[in-house]
């Protein structure tokens, strides 16, 4: 049997430039995302060995004597995959980079997010650079480069072609119900993927939750994550979903921030610029995976079929989780910086995701579910259209129909996979 194709990730190139300037570039993301198969790839390109402290035999060796592994005569990068398993590591290279703090001397690898272990807040602050690997991205599984973030946040309006979209409702509904594991994605749908879901929750709330701080109902993490799952694109109330599991509130936020710290949730927090003083300041969570999301929430392309509303009503927070993340995966290779937020008020105008650049440049993105949008879809693009003024680069609604066009001034109309499809 032929080996499977090893599908090229964006963030390689970035990684090879960033290894140029930066001492420590230290490369996160969920178990299981690809990190390790990119390091390797790094590591061969320069001739060097990984130094995995997944192998408890390397792990012992190290956690023994972590200056040695690290020290100024090793061959660099020095590549550690899994750094969080030896979080002295962190104190050992902050030595070394006391004395030398030249380029390109670590990569490091982990599965938490930098800063949640108690050391790595205090040893390589403002000397390592963090990039976020998430799940595959549309582009990557199709060997294309997207470049639409780009577009959306310079010149919507360059996105509007006058090609339809070939992609059917069904297209989607295999691809957000799939997501971008990779190793999910080799298994066929159905109790083969299920059964990888379901191991890989229990493997990350087991050993990457339990490195981070040890959790005596760490089997309620499960549960909180599944209520997670079903709010998917929506502000969450910690209350209602305390409730749910039998928990305090305050122990359901601290769960929350753990589910984050190991890449299961993230947080799409308020947008802070005063357009309104009406705004709500709470945070929108979404699943970092809306195949993992499918999974915990028991959604099939079966159970589409039935076209049930309340089914359908599910299918599209799965869908605006599906298009944040493919924009927050393409900010990994974005030529911008920029920050994600939404925006809602208490009279419920609302928009999905505003991207601001750092010269406070903003576009927004509103989705539906849909093939065809209404006048009202755009109510709340047009309030931050007419607060912001000449801020406001453009706004967008993303549906599953086929055409692009421009709505009116500053507001436009793209199918979902404008996103990573090349124009014309």
């Amino acid at each position: 049997m032929p080996e499977p194709k090893l599908i090229e990730r964006h963030l390689q190139a970035v990684l090879a430039e960033l290894v140029h300037d930066e001492p420590v570039v230290v490369l996160t993301g969920a178990r299981t995302v690809g990190k390790s198969t990119l390091l390797s790839a790094c590591a061969r390109t320069a001739g060097l060995q990984v130094l995995d402290l997944d192998d408890l035999e390397t792990r012992r060796a190290v956690s023994a004597d972590p200056a040695l592994f690290v020290a100024s005569d090793r061959p660099t990068p020095v590549c550690i995959d899994e750094f969080q398993h030896v979080p002295l590591l962190l104190d050992a290279i902050k030595a070394e980079l006391n004395k030398d703090l030249r380029a390109g001397r670590y990569i490091l690898t982990g599965s938490t997010r930098y800063g949640s272990l108690p050391a790595a807040g205090q040893s390589l602050t403002g000397r390592a650079h963090v990039v976020t690997m998430w799940p595959l991205s549309q582009g990557e599984l199709a060997g294309t480069r997207e470049t639409a973030l780009d577009a959306l946040i310079s010149d919507p309006a360059s996105l509007v072609t006058a090609s339809a979209s070939t992609s059917t409702r069904a297209d989607y509904e295999r691809a957000v119900l799939a997501g971008g594991f990779p190793l999910a994605l080799a298994r066929e749908p159905g109790r083969s993927r299920d059964r990888w879901f379901r191991d890989f929750v229990n493997l990350v709330v087991e050993r990457d939750v339990m490195e981070i701080r040890k959790v005596r109902q760490r089997q309620v993490l499960p549960q909180v994550l599944q209520k997670l799952a079903g709010q998917t694109g929506q502000v969450v109330t910690i209350a209602n979903v305390a409730d749910a599991v039998g928990l305090d509130s305050t122990t359901v936020k601290d769960y929350l921030g753990l589910l984050e710290a190991v890449f299961l949730i993230h947080r799409i927090e308020p947008f802070t610029r005063s357009a309104t003083q009406r705004t709500i300041r709470s945070a929108k969570v979404h699943v970092v995976d809306t195949g993992l999301a499918a999974y915990l929430t028991g959604l099939t392309e079966q159970k589409l079929a039935g076209r049930i509303p309340a089914t359908l009503s599910q299918f599209g927070h799965l869908v605006e989780t599906f298009t944040v993340n493919e924009l927050i995966k393409q900010a990994g290779w974005a030529s911008q910086e920029v920050g994600f937020s939404h925006f809602r008020t208490r009279d419920q105008q609302e928009v999905d995701l505003v991207i601001e650049t750092v010269t406070g440049a903003v576009t927004a993105i509103e989705v539906k579910a849909a093939g065809t949008v209404a006048d009202r879809d755009f109510e709340g693009l047009r309030m931050l259209r007419d607060k912001l003024g000449s801020a406001f680069v453009g706004g967008t609604v993303i549906n599953l129909g086929r055409k692009s066009y421009t709505y009116e001034d500053k507001l436009h109309v793209l199918p979902l996979d404008r996103l990573w499809t090349a124009l014309d």
